[in-house]
């Protein structure tokens, strides 16, 4: 799930909103998905798919709520910093946070046992 589908309702709910409307909407069609074209590099159980995807979309949901158009939480820290800050200067202050939220997120793609190891 890229953030390009996630952004748009961000603008519009509250992540809860977004869990429970999205979750039981695509997590029966993840649970469909051959296991074994899951990631590139290593192989998942299949016990610990729902978990995989849960991690997933939680660090998805990370990046669209700082990401620029809508990161509300760009909005949230504008509305309690001194005057001199723009808005320009806190998305420019998110992007380490950003890329590596994004970084987490390619090596939970690309490795997805990773899951497991944390698990233990």
């Amino acid at each position: 799930m890229g953030k390009g589908l996630v952004a748009p309702i961000v603008m519009f709910m509250d992540w809860v909103g977004i869990v429970l409307l999205i979750i039981p909407v695509f997590l029966p069609i993840v649970q469909r998905l051959p296991i074994e074209e899951i990631g590139i590099l290593g192989t998942l159980e299949p016990a610990n798919l729902s978990i995989w995807f849960g991690v997933l979309f939680c660090i998805n949901m990370q990046v669209s709520l700082l990401s620029p158009p809508f990161g509300p939480a760009a909005f949230y820290l504008k509305s309690v910093a001194p005057p001199g800050i723009s808005l320009t200067d806190i998305f420019r202050g998110f992007l380490p946070f950003i890329g590596i939220q994004i970084l987490a997120l390619s090596i939970l793609l690309l490795y997805p046992p990773i899951v497991e190891i944390l698990l233990d």
